[in-house]
Formats: structure tokens, sequence, C-alpha cells
């Protein structure tokens, strides 16, 4: 059909009537409460996995020796009903949401098995009985069909959840969602990590000077700043502290990275960094944590000096203290690893997951 080029008489109704075909073998009576099956045809309201709440019956219908929709049932959609309770209810479950028990009575959230909504409770009767409103179960109850409908007209686009290829890659609602869960699933966050301004006995760093010294010093140049050791068989460490963010989540490892080079291209030289760390905890003696950490992967000769190489070390699960909590660290060339070439760190940093959900 094609767009209109003139005025058109729209049909219209209300909608607080309908009449919904009813399933094969079954019996409505008048008064009871009504749900959809499956297939869209009406049946007696129970306790049963799969079915939706329509509405009231407002006349009997009984198809019990018809074929689907061989009859139709009218069923009232809005308004407040008086409804039976399959258990005791009081004054203060007025605003409670009720669900369906059999075709006439409801009950309160966790006296079901399959939590049918029917309506929520809008004037207390007593301990049996209650005005329920039966509007919002209906409303529900059609966007629950909207929802379920896996064509384009409710793909996630629809509904503003996707722009294939920004947002997400899926077109329905139910695998964007996913998506987007798996994604905060594995989400990872940084620790920054300053760079160390004191020795371990805390001298303040220096600028660096060549030699046999075993104390580093800064190296700065217009291409940045670094922290450089002399090739010495036990060089000497640096020390700063980093505060645990709140994200991080200390049931899983976290990976602590270093970006360093060397001042030469002596192949064999394999240099590794040694980290020490101790963590202060609320409610502990600031030195009380016992030491973890080890040595990062070993950094290889180069054809090139001054390249940039990147090393790891796991911080294990078991070590990690969760917010609020600082970690000390030191860091320093492992002893005896350090060859012919001088080193230089440029960057260290600590890779964290990142929790779910966050308070």
């Amino acid at each position: 059909m094609t767009a209109l080029a003139d005025d058109k008489k729209t049909e219209y109704r209300e909608g607080v009537e309908i009449s919904i075909p009813v399933d094969d073998g079954d019996k409505i009576y008048a008064g009871a409460m009504v749900c959809a099956n499956a297939d869209g045809y009406a049946v007696p309201g129970a306790d049963t996995a799969g079915l939706i709440f329509m509405g009231i019956a407002r006349e009997q219908a009984d198809n019990a020796s018809g074929q689907d929709g061989d009859i139709s049932v009218l069923v009232r959609r809005r308004g407040l009903f008086k409804m039976s309770f399959a258990t005791a209810i009081t004054e203060a479950n007025v605003g409670d949401s009720v669900y369906i028990a059999d075709d006439q009575n409801v009950d309160l959230v966790g006296n079901v098995t399959n939590d049918i909504f029917a309506g929520i409770i809008a004037e207390y009767i007593d301990t049996t009985h209650a005005w329920v409103d039966i509007e919002p179960a209906v409303r529900q109850s059609d966007a629950a069909a909207h929802i379920a409908d896996g064509t384009a007209a409710h793909a996630a686009s629809a509904i503003s959840i996707a722009d294939a290829g920004l947002f997400t890659s899926q077109t329905e609602v139910e695998a964007a969602l996913q998506e987007i869960y798996q994604h905060l699933k594995s989400a990872k966050g940084i620790i920054d990590i300053p760079t160390p301004y004191f020795t371990n006995a805390g001298v303040a760093l220096a600028a660096f000077s060549d030699g046999d010294s075993a104390t580093p010093g800064f190296c700065v140049t217009e291409k940045g700043l670094g922290i450089r050791w002399n090739n010495h068989a036990t060089p000497g460490a640096v020390g700063t502290k980093v505060i645990v963010p709140p994200d991080m989540d200390v049931t899983a490892n976290a990976v602590l990275h270093v970006l360093a080079a060397k001042t030469g291209a002596t192949v064999g030289d394999a240099t590794k960094f040694t980290i020490a760390a101790y963590n202060n905890v609320v409610d502990a003696a600031y030195d009380a944590d016992t030491d973890f950490g080890g040595d990062t992967s070993a950094m290889t000769g180069d054809a090139t000096a001054k390249t940039v190489q990147h090393e790891t070390l796991t911080l294990a699960l078991a070590n990690l203290a969760a917010y609020p909590a600082a970690m000390e660290l030191t860091i320093k060339p492992k002893d005896g690893t350090l060859g012919t070439d001088d080193v230089i760190l440029l960057a260290v940093w600590i890779e964290y997951k990142k929790k779910l959900l966050t308070a």
C-alpha cells in the first residue's frame, strides 16, 4: 500500500474489552482470569509457565468440544477487580504486586511458582480479598509480547540501543545486551605508577652519573624522562607508591608492565627487573604485609640501541588488597642481569580487571 494522499477515516476503539479466540478443549467461566498461551489462544488463568495475563472474562466461553478459535471470550483489560487471595494478606500489602494462583485466586510473590503478574493491590478489603488494579499487568503483558517479537521492528536499533558497528555489532536487543555484558566482564583498568623520585634508602634521585655507581639517576633529554642504571652487578632500587582503585577486582590477577630500553645493542644482555611490593591495609600495621612481586620477563639484545622493550610480571590475586589500600613498590634491574649496556626505565603501570558492578 502507498502513503496517504488525502484524509482517511481510521477506525478506533478504546480497547477496554476485546474478544480473544479460545483454546481447544477449554472452558472459561465468566469472572475468571484469562491468559493467553504460547499460540495466542485464551485459556483459564493458571500458575503455568509461559502464560500471559490478558484480563477478566465478561462471559462464559465453553470450547470444551471445539477446535482452536471456534469461539471467543470477551475480556476486560482495565479496572479494579475484587479478587480472592489464596493466602492471607494485610493492609500493609497495598501497593504489592499479585500473581495468578488459579482462574479465580491470586497470591503474593513467593506463594506461587511461575510469577504470572496479574495486577497491583489498590485497596485492602479483608485478609482474603482486595481490589486489584489489573491494568499494570495488562500493559506489562503488551510490552512482553513486543520484546518477544524477534522481527526487525523490535531489533535493538529500533529502540536506540544499537548503531551497528559503533555501539554494538548486534541487531537484536538480547544479543546486544549480551555483547555489552561480555565487554563489561572483560573491562580493564590501568594504575599509572608515577616516576620514582627516591631510592629505596630514602635518598632523592639526582641526575644520572655515568660510571661504576650502583645508584640510579634521572636521565632527562628533550625526548623525555627516564631512570637510568649503570651496568652494575648489584644495582640499587627506586621506590614509589600507588593507591588501589575502588573498581579493582582483587579476585583476578593483575599484571605489572615495564617499558625500558638499553643504551647499547649487546646481544645476550637479558636484563630483568625485580619488583618488590607490599600493601598498606586498613586496620593493619603499615609494615605488616608480606612482600610479594618477583622478576619481570627478560629484555633481549637488539640490533639497535635505545629500542623500547615491553616486559611484564603477573601479580597474583592472593597478594592483592582491596580498596581502600595502598601498594608500596620498589623497582630495580635484577642483580647480575646488567651486562655491557646500561638500562633506562621509561614507564611502569599495572593493568587490572575491573569489577563488573561497583557501589
